[in-house]
């Protein structure tokens, strides 16, 4: 009488049902980590717009109106958004941050502002 000898391993079925399960925990993970990260380097920005508020109220406390952001010695962009100063007055600036490249994706948030009102705008991203 001959005995055979069953081989330890995966079927093709199994290995297909555990592909299944990653892929259904991936769909459901990696939507929620993409919007973590845009969160992230939202918070970021709205770091640096007040960083660079503080820094006009300073600028202008020693000249009689409101810096450029070359003149506050700040960069104009970092990796996920641009910088810029409009409305640049004796008594009024507005300190916008617009999303660039992965964080274009952000779209509720892609454009934030701030102004010398400390008026945050869209005020559902400030929050």
């Amino acid at each position: 009488m001959q005995v055979e000898k069953k081989l330890g391993g995966m079927t093709l079925i199994e290995l297909m049902i555990v592909i299944a399960i990653i892929g259904i925990i991936a769909a459901i993970a990696y939507p929620n980590f993409v919007s973590y990260v845009q969160q992230g380097r939202r918070a970021d920005a709205m770091a640096e717009l007040m960083k660079l508020q503080m820094a006009q109220e300073e600028y202008r406390l020693r000249n009689a109106n409101y810096a450029t952001i070359a003149e506050l010695g700040f960069t104009s962009s970092s990796e996920f958004y641009n910088f810029s100063v409009s409305n640049i007055a004796a008594e009024t600036y507005t300190l916008t941050a617009t999303a660039k490249g992965a964080q274009v994706a952000d779209t509720d948030c892609a454009t934030m502002s701030i102004n010398q009102n400390d008026q945050k705008t869209p005020a559902a991203c400030w929050q």
